[in-house]
């Protein structure tokens, strides 16, 4: 008989829905029914493209006795971790500080008050590798419960008093300065393993946003090192198992199972990861030309377009990392692996020879049980693009036969707004108005269905119908920087006007009137034992840099002194934390490069256009004349960091960049602008893109 998740919109919890385990969601009644009956509430937080999470819900939650006694003894509570971010980031934030790591599947003991004593992550069946069994766990907090009540309330309130005095102020920090990020530029630099391209460690996760930050400082600055790393960063990662070398897009992170051993990919396939990362080698091809850079833009783009697209227009969160290996077990990786023997079933006995050793497939495999996973070796034979992209149309067609991995189809704000940035400038850059248009339907989607009447944002949808959960700080940044890039590639001005209702919001509603320190989430939204807050970027940037961003954006765009101001004291922990931890802190390190160079305001101007003339992704107010589409080519496609374009016809009320930018000599001109100063106009695209893309040092 189902639980009480069978009428949840998360995939991930629906997953449990048919489990033993009388689990509850995340409500206020799991909580009133722990207090009536005295017992501790358990609480498992996990997403469904999470491998472990599937494994410790087939070895401990499916299992009868198991569950049995957690029914007896617990309220059991399921969350999935992209719905709530908030109860998330506050119990792992908990798990972290009592045991050193963290990660999914987290599980927190907790007293009905919600106040965390006892924390973990997987917990195996049985005693394994120094982890006790989970039912020696459920055991042990049963005990502790039943016989040291005290002890236990008071383990819990020193841990939630703990947590509750974390809160970040930035007051005194001021903005960054070149020195600032001139620091975090020399500590990179010595994080950085010269020979493999990548970040040392031994878990390598995609730097998207530190990348981001590396252009930006070589485009403000001129660093040659900077853009040297960006270009070794990139490299390494779409050379390795990390980037889908038959379908295109980037999976979560890879390992080195051994020393100077082959990088094995963690399969899933996130949207953040892919928006972010599509986004990134389409700035690195604007930056250098790279046909490298190129390539792996638009096929993951065309990923995204092609396997996360959803019905309804959004694109789904994540592709699982398991999938059925043609035997009917579920197995990491399966859809992704190749043998020498089937590279020559699917492409004849020369071609296959040829593939193996361009993509590094052995007898003995790179991966398990022979099986290998491809990747660009450096030392592989050198194809013609035609040939590599032949091979790797037969291998597509062939993997597209397998079962595929499971799709978590549920449309997250945060991670749309993501995609909607990388596919509309992706499609700009690239003339691919189908890009655009699709970035153009996904945020129709978070306009009609995420947004109500009052600018709040919901945090996910599915199937055309809205989830209940709130949208956190990341959702309104993130979707706000979409619309905002949306603006500037189509011209259509609603956007500009969409990106401020949310920006306003991050001002009324997520944002310390005395400190300008931002919160995770609103003042209006449900209390936790605390208000999350991390400037910090994960994944994906962290809405506290993120909102930084679209604050400084939109303030360019119109001139806003409030937003600016926002903007500049959200930046201080920049300041503080750039040059000790540039690497958790990329996306607030680009963004204080818009900020040192101005960012730059374009407004290109051209004669207004006939009805007829509007088409593709052109908005109705586009003019259409080859000299202003040239100059807002140009204009997208510089490389000052941040800077913002508006286009439109002379006279038009559809970005204030627009007003008062009268044509010259009856004819399509851009004016450039930064810090209330303005160069002369122009109407030569050559001129406004050595205007762009010279180096500025902010002055």
């Amino acid at each position: 008989m189902p639980n009480r998740l069978a009428q949840a919109t998360s995939p991930y919890l629906l997953q449990h829905a048919d489990n033993p385990v009388d689990w509850w969601p995340w409500e206020a009644g799991a909580f009133e029914e722990a207090r009536r009956r005295n017992v501790p509430v358990f609480l498992s937080v996990g997403y469904s493209a999470c491998h472990w999470c599937h494994v410790m819900a087939h070895e401990s939650f499916e299992d009868d006795d198991t569950a049995a006694y957690m029914n007896e003894h617990f309220v059991s509570v399921k969350v999935d971790r992209e719905e709530r971010p908030d109860v998330d980031a506050v119990y792992m934030e908990a798990v972290q500080a009592a045991t050193g790591q963290g990660g999914w599947p987290m599980s927190v003991f907790m007293t009905p008050d919600g106040e965390p004593f006892y924390f973990g992550t997987y917990f195996p069946p049985e005693p394994r590798h120094g982890m006790p069994s989970f039912r020696e766990v459920l055991e042990g907090v049963h005990s502790a419960w039943t016989s040291r009540r005290d002890e236990v309330g008071e383990v819990a309130a020193k841990i939630t008093k703990d947590l509750a005095g974390r809160e970040r102020s930035i007051e005194s920090a001021g903005v960054p300065t070149d020195e600032t990020q001139a620091l975090a530029l020399l500590q990179l630099t010595r994080d950085i393993d010269t020979a493999s391209g990548w970040f040392k460690g031994d878990t390598k996760f995609p730097p998207s946003m530190v990348v981001e930050f590396l252009l930006r400082h070589h485009a403000r600055a001129g660093s040659v090192a900077a853009l040297e790393m960006a270009e070794g960063l990139c490299g390494a990662m779409a050379r390795s198992s990390l980037y889908d070398q038959v379908g295109g897009g980037f999976h979560r992170y890879v390992l080195t199972p051994r020393p100077h051993g082959p990088l094995v990919p963690h399969f899933e396939k996130m949207l953040y990861d892919n928006a972010l990362l599509c986004r990134v080698y389409a700035h690195l091809w604007r930056a250098t030309g790279s046909d490298f850079a190129r390539r792996v833009a638009l096929e993951t783009a065309d990923f995204m377009v092609r396997e996360l697209r959803t019905s309804e227009g959004g694109f789904a969160s994540a592709l699982d990392a398991d999938s059925d290996d043609g035997s009917g077990r579920h197995v990491e990786g399966a859809y992704y692996v190749w043998t020498p023997e089937r590279l020559r079933e699917v492409l004849g006995e020369e071609d296959a020879e040829l593939a193996a050793r361009y993509f590094g497939v052995t007898q003995e495999g790179t991966f398990e049980e022979g099986q290998s996973v491809l990747q660009l070796p450096q030392d592989g034979p050198v194809l013609d693009a035609a040939k590599a992209a032949s091979i790797r149309e037969r291998l597509l067609a062939e993997r597209a036969e397998r079962p595929a991995p499971g799709r978590d189809d549920k449309v997250v704000a945060a991670w749309n707004g993501l995609a909607v940035a990388a596919l509309a400038e992706t499609g700009a850059y690239f003339d691919r108005p189908d890009l655009v248009g699709a970035a153009v339907a996904a945020a129709d989607l978070l306009v009609r269905l995420h947004l109500d009447e009052h600018a709040h944002l919901a945090r996910t949808s599915r199937d055309g119908r809205a989830g209940a959960n709130a949208g956190v700080l990341e959702d309104y940044a993130d979707v706000a920087e979409g619309f905002l890039a949306l603006a500037s590639v189509t011209g259509e001005g609603v956007w500009l006007d969409f990106a401020g209702l949310l920006v306003d919001h991050v001002l009324a509603r997520f944002t310390d009137p005395d400190t300008g320190s931002l919160y995770d989430t609103a003042s209006d939204a449900e209390r936790l034992i605390r208000r999350p807050q991390d400037p910090t970027d994960n994944a994906a940037p962290s809405g506290w840099s993120a909102a930084a961003g679209a604050l400084l954006s939109y303030a360019a765009h119109t001139g806003s002194e409030p937003h600016r101001a926002a903007a500049e004291r959200a930046l201080g922990v920049v300041k503080a934390l750039g040059p000790r931890v540039p690497r958790f802190i990329g996306w607030g390190l680009a963004v204080a490069e818009a900020l040192l160079d101005g960012p730059r305001e374009i407004a290109v101007v051209g004669p207004a256009a006939k009805e007829e003339d509007a088409g593709g992704y052109r908005g109705p107010s586009l003019p259409a004349d080859d000299r202003t589409t040239a100059l807002h080519r140009t204009a997208l496609l510089g490389t000052a960091p941040g800077a913002v374009v508006a286009v439109g016809a002379s006279g038009s009320d559809e970005f204030p960049l627009l007003e008062g930018r009268p044509l010259v000599a009856g004819g399509a001109a851009a004016y450039v602008c930064r810090h209330f100063t303005c160069d002369a106009p122009t109407t030569d695209p050559e001129q406004l893109r050595a205007a762009l893309n010279s180096p500025g040092n902010g002055g």
